[in-house]
């Protein structure tokens, strides 16, 4: 708890069972009150790992539900034990748990109700291994995003997230792809309602046992991210209709 206000960790996890106890031993739980494993149809046992090591609240969804419809039961749950604070971290071990203060309290003292952890800024990206053709294919999408938004962030694309619970209880994620794109079009929902998004400089790991996706999913996510800034400009000038957006 900080300033009073709940904080839940959730974990959205497929095969995570090589990296899920590092996770969750570095979560810094002298400020977090609960943590949420999903573990979305693994084929190792990451929800009976996620069990022993103590984690209260684990899921399993017995048919594979997509990376997008992972997150909705992530925060679902979270908002059925009443979280103020839902800081989403990958358990692959990709970014470090240590941010979770920093995170978890702009948005406590009310400084931004969204953060993002950001590989971009300073150059955690490349140093930590990201792939060459990730990162221009990043800040392309980047660049386009911000355009068509009307924003400034630094990236759109990271794993690492922290919401307060009104932004959860405001947007409707509920009608967004269950797909990786999901996280794109939760970004336009936050910026049609009129939130503002803050960013922390986060390191991140490239490795074997971390979750990635091949170069013909990341095509087809790209082609979704397209989609999706073009739906958010086109909306807010009021000459289409697109149901994210519907509220």
């Amino acid at each position: 708890m900080l300033n009073n206000k709940k904080i839940v960790v959730v974990l959205p996890a497929y095969n995570a069972a090589q990296t899920l106890a590092k996770t969750y031993n570095e979560i810094p739980f002298d400020i977090v009150d609960d943590v949420i494993l999903v573990d979305d149809a693994s084929k190792d046992n990451t929800s009976e790992l996620g069990k022993e090591i103590g984690i209260k609240h684990v899921i399993k969804h017995q048919q594979n539900k997509g990376y997008g419809g992972n997150q909705k039961t992530c925060y679902n749950k979270a908002k059925e034990i009443n979280a103020d604070i839902v800081i989403m971290l990958h358990p692959d071990y990709q970014y470090t748990p240590m941010l979770i203060h920093a995170m978890a309290g702009i948005i406590a003292y009310d400084v931004y109700p969204v953060v993002f952890g950001s590989r971009i800024l300073g150059m955690g990206a490349l140093k930590g291994g990201m792939p060459m053709y990730k990162y221009i294919f990043n800040r392309m999408l980047t660049l386009f995003q911000n355009i068509m938004m009307r924003q400034k962030l630094s990236e759109y694309h990271t794993g690492y997230r922290a919401f307060g619970k009104e932004v959860l209880q405001k947007v409707n994620y509920e009608l967004c792809s269950d797909d990786f794109v999901f996280d794109n079009q939760m970004i336009a929902q936050i910026f049609n309602e009129g939130f503002e998004i803050g960013e922390v400089t986060c390191p991140t790991k490239y490795f074997p046992e971390a979750s990635s996706i091949n170069f013909k999913r990341s095509s087809i996510y790209g082609l979704g991210v397209l989609h999706t800034s073009i739906a958010y400009r086109l909306h807010k000038w009021g000459v289409a209709s697109y149901k994210i957006f519907k509220g």
